[in-house]
């Protein structure tokens, strides 16, 4: 390999390094108390090459958004070419959602509100995933654990419905979030369920 081609290599890794920290402090802090500083210092680099890199906390957490975003599509393909049932993903990703709630403080859910171009991603993606959506629930009534008597255009916008409600209600400040998310999926998730589906997610929760 060349060495421009080690380069690029070394700076790629540097920036998923940044992204990855940073993340992780923003999440355990809030957003506002992490300065580009703070990142400089855990990461052992100057700020002259995290600025090199980023130019602005701004651009990281937007940056952090989509990466962590990417990750997630590609986890959850790759457990659909395993051939998992939907009960099987959605206890995956419940279990990865609470690892990741465990270390999220509410200061992170307030300072999201303040970066609008964040809010815009997270708007693009709830867009861009409706279908895919739709298309995983109507897999799941084929596989036998989703009702078949249910309008499933509706039910996403139903969840959606619900995840802005506890964002505009700060239930994040009332309440432990790992409980919300908990309370979310059995009410709502455990609700279209067959009996047979009812009794899979019960096990595996």
């Amino acid at each position: 390999m060349s060495d421009s081609g080690n380069i690029s290599a070394y700076r790629q890794q540097l920036r998923e390094r940044i992204i990855e920290t940073s993340m992780r402090a923003f999440a355990a802090h809030g957003i506002r108390a992490v300065k580009m500083d703070d990142i400089a210092r855990l990461l052992g680099i100057s700020k002259r090459t995290l600025y090199e890199l980023y130019e602005n906390k701004e651009t990281v957490l937007c940056e952090g958004i989509r990466y962590f975003h990417s990750k997630s599509e590609q986890s959850m393909m790759e457990m659909v070419e395993r051939g998992k049932s939907v009960i099987d993903i959605v206890l995956e990703v419940y279990r990865q959602r609470l690892e990741e709630l465990r270390g999220t403080s509410s200061l992170f859910y307030d300072d999201l509100k303040k970066y609008p171009r964040v809010l815009s991603i997270l708007e693009e993606y709830k867009k861009r995933n409706h279908q895919h959506f739709v298309n995983f629930l109507h897999r799941g009534v084929d596989e036998g654990y989703f009702r078949s008597d249910l309008d499933y255009d509706i039910v996403p916008l139903m969840f959606d419905a619900i995840g802005r409600y506890i964002m505009l209600r700060e239930l994040y400040r009332q309440f432990d979030m790992e409980q919300v998310f908990k309370s979310l999926v059995f009410t709502s998730l455990r609700g279209i369920c067959t009996a047979m589906g009812a009794k899979a997610l019960d096990k595996g929760l």
